[in-house]
């Protein structure tokens, strides 16, 4: 499933725990790929608290407790770290990260809380959302397979890798425009892991935020640059990036285009989809300015002067992912949609 996709499916699901309508979800995937920010991003967008617990790095007692007598009978200490409606509110996220990396002690100490929502005396607010994810065992990770009983108690989602979710992310984020426009161009080096060399460096969606990162720090480091850059990709990802942005240069002036002026187009492909990105970029930036409706009109006029439709429309695609509805009012719309009336716009 789509990141996209199932982020609405963990919308819904927190939204269900205020209704008495919520079934635990495990979220299946690759390292790297966004499972945990995907969980964060859900509680950021209701605002409410996310509490994190890595049971790869637990023991039985750090869930169940530790018992204590009081008079002539044992009580248990509930762990600070679950929910508690006075100290975390009544609605919140608990998200139970590497699950498939803990112990089978520890799993089976997960049934009663993620199943019936206690342990013991302790019971979770209603109105908390239970999320969990992890690696799968091909992944080469350090997994155990699920327990029947356990994974009985959750809905099962995998999550699959989409450029146009990650780039739709990446422009959110501010992510470096020369790293999407690489990654249009390099498509298959958005993830690119093969278990059976158990690579230490590799592409992800995590590592090319370290890329992004590795970029603001050492741009004005030649000596460093490349290594930098594989150090978060790995050796071949890395060069290819070095390579992308060293023929940059040649980029046509963003500026002439952005004022309407006769600009041409690249004839180099990876020049084509780097003025692309840098133009969505621009789109974002003149967003709720004086400037918005001119930037638009004339990034859609340029958009319809590439020889292959195919790329002006990936241009006004991401540029209507990344800043909504406004595209629609401009009125160069109607003319850029003529332009390509054969060829389908996928929103």
């Amino acid at each position: 499933m789509r990141a996209s996709q199932l982020f609405v499916v963990l919308d819904q699901e927190f939204n269900g725990a205020q209704t008495g309508h919520h079934t635990p979800v495990m979220i299946w995937g690759p390292p790297g790929i966004g499972k945990s920010q995907l969980v964060s991003q859900v509680a950021e967008k209701h605002h409410r608290t996310l509490i994190d617990i890595r049971l790869s790095q637990m023991e039985p007692s750090d869930l169940r407790g530790i018992p204590f007598k009081d008079g002539d009978k044992v009580e248990w200490a509930i762990p600070s770290m679950l929910p508690d409606a006075e100290k975390h509110g009544s609605e919140g996220i608990l998200f139970l990260d590497e699950i498939t990396s803990a112990p089978p002690s520890v799993s089976a100490a997960a049934y009663q809380l993620i199943l019936d929502r206690r342990l013991g005396d302790y019971k979770i607010p209603d109105g908390w959302a239970i999320f969990a994810a992890g690696n799968r065992q091909g992944d080469r990770g350090v997994t155990y397979s699920m327990p029947a009983p356990l994974a009985n108690r959750f809905s099962h989602y995998e999550i699959d890798i989409n450029l146009d979710d990650w780039v739709a992310w990446a422009y959110q984020t501010g992510i470096d425009e020369r790293i999407i426009a690489f990654l249009r161009f390099r498509p298959d080096l958005l993830f690119d892991f093969d278990p059976a060399h158990n690579p230490v460096a590799f592409p992800s969606p995590r590592t090319w935020e370290f890329v992004h990162r590795a970029l603001k720090k050492f741009i004005d480091h030649p000596e460093l640059f490349v290594g930098a850059l594989q150090s978060c990709v790995g050796p071949a990802a890395g060069i290819e990036l070095n390579a992308f942005i060293s023929n940059l240069d040649q980029m046509p002036d963003l500026d002439a285009i952005i004022n309407g002026e006769d600009v041409p187009t690249p004839t180099e492909i990876d020049l084509q989809y780097a003025v692309a990105s840098a133009l969505v970029g621009r789109a974002i930036r003149a967003r709720g300015t004086d400037e918005a409706d001119r930037t638009y009109t004339n990034i859609l006029k340029y958009a319809s002067s590439f020889r292959q439709k195919e790329m002006g429309v990936m241009l006004v695609s991401d540029m209507h992912r990344a800043i909504g509805e406004d595209l629609f009012a401009v009125e160069e719309f109607a003319n850029w949609a003529d332009a390509i009336a054969d060829i389908m716009l996928y929103g």
